[in-house]
């Protein structure tokens, strides 16, 4: 019982908890506003905002402001959000770019009768934009600053 109770009193895991959990809410808000509900968006990548930004940057703020920016916890934090954020930005957003092309092809494909390459559909929603990315990123400063000062 105690591991729980430690858990959520652990401001190392509710800044960026917490900001992944807003970061998803507020994408299937701005998606269902902009082109109705879809539940999808409840666990799925890409959006605005960016929960894989939010996620780390939340762990690299809070971590900073306990241990300090020369502390080995802190270069960890960083270097994991590199690598995450360039992976949101690169390697996922081109993943998603050709998802959308191989979704055109089938589409023509199959309007000139001819057999598509996948019956299934790519996933068109996997990376981010640099907004995305900001987004979720000012999102992640605003929930560790918010967590840090929670009263316990």
């Amino acid at each position: 019982m105690y591991f729980i109770t430690d858990l959520f009193t652990n401001k190392i895991f509710l800044a960026p908890a917490s900001a992944w959990f807003l970061a998803q809410i507020l994408k299937v808000v701005i998606d269902t506003v902009k082109s109705g509900f879809c539940k999808e968006r409840l666990i799925g990548g890409g959006g605005m905002p960016s929960s894989h930004a939010a996620t780390v940057t939340g762990l690299v703020v809070i971590t900073a402001i306990l241990y300090g920016g020369a502390s080995f916890e802190f270069t960890m934090a960083l270097f994991f959000a590199f690598i995450v954020i360039y992976d949101a930005r690169g390697v996922r957003y081109e993943t998603q770019r050709q998802g959308k092309a191989l979704n055109n092809l089938n589409d023509e494909r199959q309007e000139e009768g001819k057999q598509p390459l996948d019956i299934i559909k790519f996933k068109e929603k996997l990376g981010h934009t640099i907004p995305e990315l900001v987004a979720g990123m000012v999102l992640g400063i605003v929930c560790a600053v918010v967590v840090y000062h929670l009263p316990f």
